[in-house]
């Protein structure tokens, strides 16, 4: 079945870098667009970026331009999210996310992992 693990979420000072990633199995990773999310609890879920199959076009959220990269490593199944310059209001869930055809199945679905809890405080 499809999975998505996120890790490499942790407890930052402002001003850090985290880099947290997504090990993707289940399907075949590159054939597919990913994203990440993230969601402060009470609120809803909110798009940070969005890397293409390829890995050749990315997009992001205003909030994280500049500050965020997304990537992915094809050969590993596994996409990226490097985080600089964090801010507290950067403190959140953050999810792996793709509209993905699992292996054996005809129909697509949208799966998210379980989540990687990001904290940016002094």
């Amino acid at each position: 079945q499809v999975q998505l693990v996120e890790s490499g979420g942790g407890l930052v000072q402002p001003g850090e870098s985290l880099r947290l990633s997504c090990a993707a199995s289940g399907f075949t990773f590159s054939r597919y667009a990913m994203r990440w999310y993230r969601q402060v609890p009470g609120k809803e879920r909110e798009y940070v970026a969005r890397i293409s199959d390829t890995g050749g076009t990315t997009n992001y959220a205003e909030f994280v331009k500049g500050r965020f990269t997304i990537s992915r490593d094809n050969a590993k199944n596994t996409m990226y999210l490097q985080m600089n310059n964090l801010k507290p209001e950067d403190t959140a869930v953050y999810y792996c996310n793709g509209w993905v055809v699992a292996a054996g199945s005809l129909y697509g679905m949208d799966y998210y992992g379980k989540g990687t809890l990001v904290t940016v405080s002094l």
